[in-house]
């Protein structure tokens, strides 16, 4: 199983989101091919009803703290609460690290 998908499945069970979508975006990163440690996380829960986004990003980590000590490299979240929802959440910016165009 992909290292996105296990991602998804974890927070899919600890939150019960209305939304989830997981994205590995190691490829826009100077990493080896077949690298998943860059992601990108949009999730919708009512989890997240009345807490503030830090505490949401802490909820998110404990609940992936195996990876988070492992594979995960870069972890974008974008967390919202049903009503603050509205359908679209914003792209991850090129990465500034390393060149891939080289």
């Amino acid at each position: 199983m992909s290292l996105a998908k296990q991602i998804e499945e974890k927070l899919t069970a600890n939150f019960h989101p209305q939304f989830i979508e997981v994205q590995c975006e190691s490829h826009l990163h100077n990493v080896p091919a077949g690298s998943e440690m860059h992601f990108r996380v949009v999730l919708v829960s009512e989890v997240f009803d009345s807490i503030r986004k830090v505490q949401r990003h802490q909820r998110v980590y404990a609940a992936l703290a195996n990876e988070m000590a492992g594979p995960i490299h870069a972890l974008a979240l974008h967390t919202y609460a049903p009503d603050e929802w509205d359908g679209d959440a914003p792209k991850s910016p090129e990465c500034q690290g390393g060149s891939k165009k080289g």
